[in-house]
This record gives structure tokens, C-alpha cells and sequence, in this order.
């Protein structure tokens, strides 16, 4: 049974406990959200943002913690942008927030090679607006809703493209220190989020800037994962896993671990050794 129009039903409830329960592990796990903080919710129209959203308000009920939540959209001015969806759902809920209205559209249009990807510029322009909004508005914490196979994505795509072991941070500082950014939604497969917003009928609204370029980078890796989940069901989340097992020792970025180092603490190894020998076997200890 649809969980807006009627009562939830037991398979709905299981999936949203399961849910709730990942985004409270990825909270408690990065310390994201503490005391007081007031947290940016940054909602696009799509599935991902609307359903981080409702999961922050249900575990703000909860929480052990007090904190504040503002719901906050950029209108980028695309043409057709159903501009009265997201103020008539967040009014429904009662959840403070904010439209901001800036046209980046006709900046990445202009700049933008036609055939070109998109995405960079666009998320940039984008960053830059909600980076000041929080700025502005004494935010403390800003949630984005990238999920757990957006970060397995991202990191195949520094990989194949960009030559670097990077994926996304659950947590993260940006670059001028004045921002932390969190992603609550790490640890839940883009499958789940999938069903509960179909399930929760969120009003989509769909992007017709980049999200119909067929040729990115991001919807080749996205095949090429869904073809691996097919044959070998489980992939994605053994890959997520090793995100967070990584033995820096057996990489070879000598800024990461200090490979100069291993002569000095083996000859401290040795030094330790000499120091205290092996005790001498007993009768009864022989093989």
C-alpha cells in the first residue's frame, strides 16, 4: 500500500527501518550531525534529496541530539522547472525553507561546448551559490544526498578517468574550511532509495540540464556496475566495504604512508630484539 495515500505497509516499514537504521549508523559512524547544529537539507526534486530529507525529519524526532533542519533548493532556472512543486511539498510538511533562484542554466549553456559534459560547471555554479546561503544563514552542517553507489561510481571514475584513488568522503571539509559537508545517505544502496520514493510518491522533478546526456562518463560506470551486481550479486557493496579498509601500506602514494621510513623502524625492530632476546625455551616447551 502506497505510505501517503493509505497505511504504511509491513514491507514499507521494514524497508524504512532499514533505512533509518543505515543513516543513523553513517551519523553516529562520522559523527555528522551533533548538539545544536543546524543542518542545510539540499533538495534537487530528485529521489535521492527527497528521501534524505524525509529520513533527517523522521530521526529528528528521535535523535539524541537537537538540531535544526532547513530545507533548501536552487532554482537554476532550466526551462520548464516546475518552480511551484518543491515550496507547495516542503509547505505540506512544514519543514522550514528556502528557494534560492539564480540562472546558472544560461551560464553552463553558454560556456559549455554543445556535446560536452555539463556537470562539472554546473555543480561548481551550484556549490558556490548554497556554499554562500550557508554562509548567510549560520548553517553548520550541509547534507547532500549522494548514496552509497554514487560513491562506488565516483570511485571508478577518478579511477578510469582521472587517475586517482578518490571516491566520495561520507564527512568532509570543503576547500575554503569553512563548510562541513556531510552525506547521511552513504551506506544505502540507490535500490532501496529507489523504492522508498516510489513508494512515498515523491513529486520528481527530473533534470533536463545533465541528466539526459547519455554519453557522461558517470552512466557508463553506472552500467558497468549494474552488469557486475547481475553476475556476481553483492559486488557493489564488497567494493563499498574496502572504501572503508584501506591499508595505505600496500598502495603506493608515498605522501599517504611513509615508505622512507621502513629502514628506520626496521632497525628499531632490530634494536628491540637485541634488547630483549627470545627467552630460552623450557624442557616442556619443545616440539
Amino acid at each position: 500500500m502506497n505510505a501517503v495515500l493509505g497505511r504504511p505497509s509491513a514491507t514499507f516499514k521494514r524497508l524504512q527501518a532499514r533505512i533509518r537504521g543505515l543513516v543513523g549508523k553513517a551519523i553516529e559512524d562520522f559523527a555528522m550531525i551533533a548538539e545544536g547544529d543546524r543542518v542545510m537539507v539540499c533538495l534537487s526534486g530528485g529521489k535521492d534529496s527527497y528521501t534524505l530529507l524525509d529520513v533527517l525529519l523522521s530521526l529528528q524526532r528521535s535523535a539524541p541530539v537537537s538540531f535544526e533542519l532547513v530545507a533548501v533548493n536552487l532554482d537554476q532556472k532550466q526551462p520548464g522547472f516546475p518552480a511551484q512543486v518543491l515550496p507547495e511539498y516542503l509547505r505540506g510538511l512544514g519543514v522550514p525553507h528556502e528557494i534560492i533562484e539564480q540562472d546558472t542554466y544560461s551560464v553552463v549553456k553558454r560556456v559549455v561546448p554543445e556535446g560536452r559534459t555539463m556537470c562539472g560547471l554546473c555543480s561548481r555554479l551550484r556549490r558556490g551559490r548554497l556554499y554562500r546561503y550557508a554562509a548567510e544563514n549560520g548553517i553548520t552542517r550541509i547534507a547532500l544526498g549522494h548514496h552509497r553507489d554514487d560513491i562506488v561510481e565516483t570511485l571508478f571514475l577518478n579511477l578510469f578517468f582521472g587517475g586517482r584513488m578518490k571516491a566520495m568522503a561520507p564527512k568532509l571539509l570543503s576547500e575554503d574550511g569553512r563548510h562541513v559537508v556531510i552525506r547521511p545517505l552513504a551506506y544505502v544502496p540507490e535500490r532501496e532509495i529507489e523504492r522508498y520514493a516510489r513508494t512515498r510518491a515523491f513529486p520528481i522533478i527530473p533534470c533536463r540540464l545533465c541528466g539526459s546526456q547519455e554519453n557522461l562518463q558517470r552512466v557508463a560506470v553506472k552500467r558497468m556496475l549494474a552488469e557486475w551486481e547481475l553476475e556476481f550479486p553483492g559486488r557493489t557493496e564488497t567494493i563499498f566495504s574496502a572504501l572503508r579498509n584501506v591499508s595505505p601500506s600496500h598502495l603506493a602514494d608515498p605522501a599517504v604512508f611513509d615508505f622512507a621510513g621502513l629502514d628506520a623502524a626496521r632497525l628499531a625492530a632490530l634494536a628491540r630484539t637485541v634488547d630483549s632476546p627470545a627467552p630460552v625455551a623450557e624442557p616442556w616447551d619443545l616440539p
